[in-house]
């Protein structure tokens, strides 16, 4: 490829002919911030019964996102194939840590899904689903040649999923579980895997899905509930109706931001699980949009950036790049969708924008592989560009 073409690439797939990819960045602060806004708004009438104000929250989600911008920084300045060679370490870091967990996790309406290390909850499937993604995609760049094969490109991926899946329903942990398969699937998808296994895997995994639903009292009941949560709206159903009611209530222009009533102590969560809902309340259909066009620019900058790393040779950055991009917007499709009623409830955040350090640093983290994967592209094509420039 001559250094004209190059150039061409370049700039088309970034928007920025040098630097970083501005519309990724700029949809990365535009999502800080509104969460930001939507913690502090969410929260603030915390210490309302003592007429008091209630900004602890919002100082705690402030620190967390100067340190996840930090981490996202140093993590982008690293060189990509760090990451490649890190792959089975951090893996296997992740899968010791779910252990730990089963032991002196502390348990929180009955699930053990954190660890206290120095006064700070951690919480190790965060890091885990980065972590398979990080291993994904260094394993299809070295089973190039065999991922059409079932018994040694799907198997061996299999297996990983399994002992990594089991871990976190043992805490339980069901949503991280759903999360992390559904994006090792789509890239082993984009990998190179045969039609026909993904469609036996696709089978096997619904067939799987639907007993662990079946076979777990609790998630039966949150299924039922889902299905029609106005039965029982102050029981199983009681979530996802106050979360109706706080959309239903914004309608297409919003209340105004800091009216809402139901963050009142009416919707749970309502600063992390459910705060899609108080931007609908707040901000109306228009919030609810302006949070979904944002993640459709992320994934597609993910996309864009995945191609071109493709384009000049780099595999394991272009498996990377599609890894992290549907990590987080998969995420955030199911905490819209549970919002929204769309799917059963589950306890997962939006990325960047729901309260809790763990989300906020590995979300911060993901986007730092993303921005690494992009300037490894740039300079790539920098350097063949000026390399070609008499030949061009």
């Amino acid at each position: 490829m001559s250094s004209v073409a190059l150039q061409a690439t370049r700039v088309q797939s970034t928007g920025n002919s040098a630097g970083v990819d501005s519309v990724l960045l700029g949809v990365f602060v535009t999502l800080l911030m509104l969460g930001l806004v939507m913690v502090f708004s969410s929260t603030i009438a915390m210490g309302s019964q003592d007429l008091n104000t209630n900004t602890s929250h919002f100082w705690r989600q402030l620190a967390h996102m100067v340190l996840g911008v930090g981490l996202t920084v140093i993590v982008a300045s690293v060189p990509v194939w760090v990451w490649q060679k890190l792959s089975v370490p951090l893996l296997g870091f992740s899968i010791l840590l779910l252990l730990v967990l089963l032991f002196v996790g502390i348990e929180v309406n009955g699930s053990r899904r954190w660890l206290s290390l120095a006064g700070f909850r951690l919480q190790p499937a965060e890091f885990a689903k980065l972590a398979i993604v990080l291993y994904a995609a260094s394993y299809l760049t070295r089973r190039q040649a065999e991922i059409t094969r079932f018994s040694k490109g799907i198997v061996n991926m299999a297996v990983v999923i399994a002992a990594l899946g089991g871990l976190l329903l043992m805490q339980p942990d069901f949503g991280s579980f759903v999360v992390m398969t559904a994006t090792v699937g789509l890239m082993m998808f984009l990998g190179g895997i045969r039609i026909s296994h993904t469609l036996f895997c696709l089978s096997v995994v619904s067939v799987a899905m639907f007993f662990m639903v079946r076979m777990s009292p609790y998630r039966m009941e949150r299924f039922m509930g889902y299905l029609n949560p106005w039965d029982d709206p102050f029981g199983s159903g009681f979530q996802l109706t106050q979360a109706l009611i706080a959309v239903g209530r914004g309608e297409v222009f919003g209340v105004g931001l800091g009216a809402s009533i139901q963050k009142l102590y009416y919707l749970p969560h309502a600063n992390n699980d459910f705060i899609l809902a108080v931007i609908g309340e707040e901000l109306g259909l228009i919030g609810i949009v302006l949070v979904i066009v944002l993640y459709a620019l992320l994934l597609h900058r993910a996309l864009v950036i995945s191609r071109t790393a493709e384009l000049i040779g780099k595999v394991y950055a272009s498996r990377l790049a599609q890894g992290v991009g549907f990590l987080l917007v998969f995420q955030a499709v199911i905490n819209i969708g549970v919002n929204l009623g769309a799917l059963p409830t589950k306890g997962l955040t939006l990325p960047f924008i729901s309260y809790g350090g763990s989300s906020m640093l590995v979300c911060c983290l993901a986007m730092g592989l993303l921005f690494g994967v992009d300037r490894q592209n740039r300079v790539r094509e920098t350097s063949a560009s000026v390399s070609g420039g008499g030949r061009a």
